[in-house]
């Protein structure tokens, strides 16, 4: 099953949308948006505290409860997680799933801790990509600005055998471009674990999500440009995904929470 994830970058009270992870534009209210996307059917959402690496911690917690309150689907959080009390508190403010990235390469064993109290499902890796080489990515921190020295192909192998269960995978190069998804960085990726991997950065059109999926073997595709700006609906993308056979969640059955 394919999920159709609504992705949303905040700083501070405000819903931004940059290129390449910078340039940030505010574009409004994240809790209109959010409960827009859910109305329309997406199967998650994802918030990233895009400035949280400034303050040390994760800022979203009223945001979170806030939405949490309104919306009957998974909801990860990610951005300035540093540790199992991060989670725990995220989880409490109405989180299902946490994403960590800057923790996680400074402190591997914080990937098994949170995998062992919480749950795999509720781990999820988030890993900013650059392309070093043809074939070869290196992974990045704080919004696609720190090196880490690590390939991210050996990195993703390493925190799924530490117990990540899921892997949100940007490409920073193609991150706000609607220029298409990092196929080959996906492929590299989907092809290596067993666990979902959500691609992220760079859809610009139906084909790019299409290409995702077949090519790029993608469990989930996570949106933002497309869907903050109007230029696709999700209504449009789940009919879209429809006429070619793929197997979405049956949307119709949660429209009752609304």
């Amino acid at each position: 099953m394919i999920r159709l994830i609504a992705r949303l970058d905040i700083k501070g009270e405000n819903l931004i949308k940059g290129v390449h992870l910078e340039g940030l534009r505010v574009m409004g209210d994240p809790q209109a948006f959010s409960q827009k996307y859910y109305l329309d059917g997406a199967d998650e959402l994802i918030y990233i505290d895009s400035v949280a690496s400034l303050y040390g911690r994760n800022n979203l917690t009223d945001i979170v409860r806030r939405t949490a309150k309104d919306i009957f689907v998974p909801l990860t959080v990610g951005g300035g997680v540093r540790s199992v009390e991060d989670v725990r508190h995220l989880l409490a403010s109405g989180a299902d799933k946490v994403a960590i990235n800057t923790a996680a390469v400074k402190n591997p064993g914080l990937i098994s801790e949170v995998s062992r109290r919480f749950g795999s499902q509720c781990m999820v890796l988030s890993v900013e990509a650059k392309q070093a080489s043809p074939g070869k990515w290196e992974a990045y921190t704080d919004n696609g600005r720190e090196k880490t020295g690590l390939d991210v192909v050996e990195w993703v192998r390493e925190a799924v055998r530490l117990g990540a269960g899921e892997v949100l995978l940007t490409s920073v190069d193609k991150e706000g471009t609607k220029k298409g998804f990092d196929i080959p960085l996906l492929t590299a990726i989907s092809e290596l674990v067993n666990v979902p991997v959500i691609a992220s950065g760079g859809m610009g059109n139906l084909d790019h999500l299409f290409e995702a999926v077949e090519k790029g073997h993608a469990n989930a595709v996570a949106m933002a440009t497309v869907l903050h700006y109007g230029q696709l609906s999700l209504p449009q993308i789940r009919s879209a995904c429809r006429e070619r056979n793929m197997v979405l969640r049956d949307y119709e059955k949660t429209s009752s929470h609304c």
